[in-house]
């Protein structure tokens, strides 16, 4: 029978840590700002006390407890919402993904998140399949993850896993082959400049007519870059497209000007 334990190896557990780092700013006030400013959940888990240091009211990850309910559960919450076969999906991502931190530059582990998909059972009973990105807030003096960030949002993926760990500022992804039980490096997805116009347009919610006119083709111009975006992403919607962008942490958020064809 697994516990919380489970989730805590030796390539990660915290003993002791200088509680001046943690103390040299409260920054929870700006986790609490993110989360307001963002429709993801967001959770922080605490590796040194084994549990949840603080989650957000968003209604997504708490499958109907309060904030302070699933903080109380902390792991427990995974045993009670996740089904067995994803429970044992993050358990080796748990592993593997300590496993590659260990292989990092102690000054570079910052700069490296994890990303992948499981189902949760929410109140209902349904299973829902959502994204999690787990980054690192602070390390304890031997580069042990002491703190890290969760953003959790509904998942553009069609099954669970879809594991990746991503560099800031490089366009390189690593992702994990469950099969061959190996990390597999990778370049992240290249978009055209017209394709990224497209998206960041219809992030701001900009129709297909207003598109093109704002970039100066036709509709049916518009029409086929998206559907080569579809294609490239493997989605059925922009709802998708911008939800794999996303998950994915493709770049679409630089100014691109709008330019004839």
């Amino acid at each position: 029978m697994k516990d919380v334990s489970a989730f805590f190896n030796g390539a990660n557990t915290i003993s002791d840590i200088d509680q001046e780092k943690g103390q040299q700013f409260n920054y929870l006030d700006c986790v609490k700002a993110f989360a307001i400013a963002t429709y993801s959940s967001i959770y922080v888990i605490d590796y040194m006390k084994q549990g949840f240091e603080y989650v957000s009211d968003n209604p997504l990850f708490l499958c109907g407890n309060t904030a302070i309910q699933v903080q109380e559960m902390g792991y427990n919450y995974y045993f009670k919402y996740v089904p067995e076969k994803d429970l044992e999906l993050l358990l080796k991502i748990n592993t593997v993904g300590f496993e590659f931190y260990e292989k990092i530059q102690l000054e570079d582990r910052g700069n490296y998140s994890i990303s992948y998909d499981f189902h949760l059972r929410n109140q209902e009973g349904k299973l829902i399949l959502i994204n999690q990105k787990l980054t690192p807030i602070f390390f304890n003096d031997e580069g042990k993850i002491w703190k890290a960030l969760c953003v959790v949002s509904l998942s553009s993926e069609r099954t669970e896993g879809n594991i990746r760990i991503h560099k800031s500022g490089e366009n390189k992804v690593y992702t994990y082959d469950i099969q061959e039980n190996a990390w597999r490096p990778d370049q992240k997805m290249k978009l055209s400049d017209r394709e990224t116009e497209i998206l960041q347009l219809s992030v701001r919610g900009h129709t297909i007519n207003e598109i093109s006119e704002m970039i100066f083709v036709s509709p049916d111009t518009v029409k086929f870059h998206r559907r080569k975006l579809f294609e490239k992403m493997g989605v059925n919607s922009m709802t998708e497209a911008i939800s794999y962008a996303v998950n994915n942490n493709l770049n679409i958020f630089w100014q691109v000007k709008p330019t004839k064809s």
